[in-house]
């Protein structure tokens, strides 16, 4: 399935998943172990999802 194809389904806004980013970074200093980075990269993933949908439903 095409990224522009993929239904939206985000439970989180990108505004909470913004904040759980930062507060990641805050956390960990900014270095992030292996564990950690996996956890933001789902977070990305996931924030960028929202806001693509945000962007659909705003059309």
């Amino acid at each position: 399935m095409s990224p522009d194809s993929m239904p939206c389904g985000s439970v989180r806004s990108a505004a909470e998943l913004n904040e759980r980013i930062r507060a990641l970074w805050l956390r960990t200093g900014g270095n992030l172990s292996d564990q950690e980075r996996e956890e933001y990269e789902l977070l990305v993933v996931e924030w960028a999802e929202a806001v693509r949908c945000g962007v659909i439903e705003a059309a």
